[in-house]
């Protein structure tokens, strides 16, 4: 079984390692021991903690998982040069990564939170050599996509990376509408997990436009609710969300 050395214990790393629990082998670097040890309990799984200092990471796969400020302090710990990383760091270019951590071989990669589920969609990016390896490792919690470009994945990044946040603030308006025109608030849950869950499958076979005119029926319910949203200039503030995300991913 491959070893898949993680370097950082956040909630990044986290929901990770639960997709690739119990097909690679797991260990773990980081500050503080107490942390390691919530790390796997949370995880639910025996893994190998390690403390970061002087940890050596010669020939090992890496997936790291730090905060992007946090670069230079992480890479001054460790010794080594590993065989390949993995980066799930927002913004933070291959060309650094390649000179702090010694190492020709970089794949920038963004999962979402999603991964903890296996429902990731993880963009990928970088040393074409671990291409395929990027695939199968970043496969065994969702969905990959190879891009050809670092700005592609900064774009991506602000899209399927921070999407999540973007959806949650859907989910909880439409629930609290609902319960402001009067629905009991575990009513106004479930009806809004199941539209979800119901449109999650649907948006993989039909375009976004399609869906609507479906469900559009001339003078209808839908039709006064979109026209509120149009109002509101929700089609705007969403496409400004990926704009600022993106811009923000720049210059990490």
């Amino acid at each position: 079984m491959q070893t898949i050395t993680f370097i950082g214990n956040g909630n990044m790393a986290l929901s990770i390692a639960q997709g690739l629990k119990g097909k690679y082998k797991i260990e773990v670097v980081g500050r503080d021991m107490k942390k390691l040890d919530a790390f796997e309990e949370a995880l639910g799984t025996q893994i190998y903690k390690y403390l970061m200092d002087d940890f050596d990471v010669k020939e090992k796969t890496l997936l790291l998982c730090v905060k992007p400020a946090n670069v230079e302090e992480v890479a001054s710990k460790l010794k080594g040069k590993p065989r390949v990383i993995f980066s799930v760091l927002a913004g933070t270019s291959l060309e650094k990564l390649k000179k702090q951590f010694h190492t020709k071989a970089v794949v920038r990669t963004m999962p979402n939170l999603a991964a903890s589920v296996g429902r990731s969609m993880t963009t990928l990016t970088g040393d074409t050599k671990f291409k395929q390896e990027a695939h199968t490792l970043l496969g065994a919690i969702g969905e990959t996509l190879w891009l050809d470009s670092e700005k592609e994945i900064d774009i991506a990044t602000a899209l399927a990376g921070s999407g999540p946040a973007y959806l949650a603030l859907v989910a909880e308006a439409l629930a609290d509408g609902a319960v402001k025109q009067g629905l009991k608030r575990e009513h106004a849950m479930a009806a809004m997990r199941g539209l979800f869950l119901g449109f999650g499958e649907l948006i993989q076979e039909v375009h976004p436009s399609l869906l609507k005119d479906g469900v559009m029926s001339p003078g209808g319910t839908t039709a006064a609710g979109y026209a509120a949203l149009e109002d509101g200039n929700a089609r705007a503030a969403f496409m400004n969300a990926i704009e600022e995300a993106y811009e923000k991913a720049k210059v990490l």
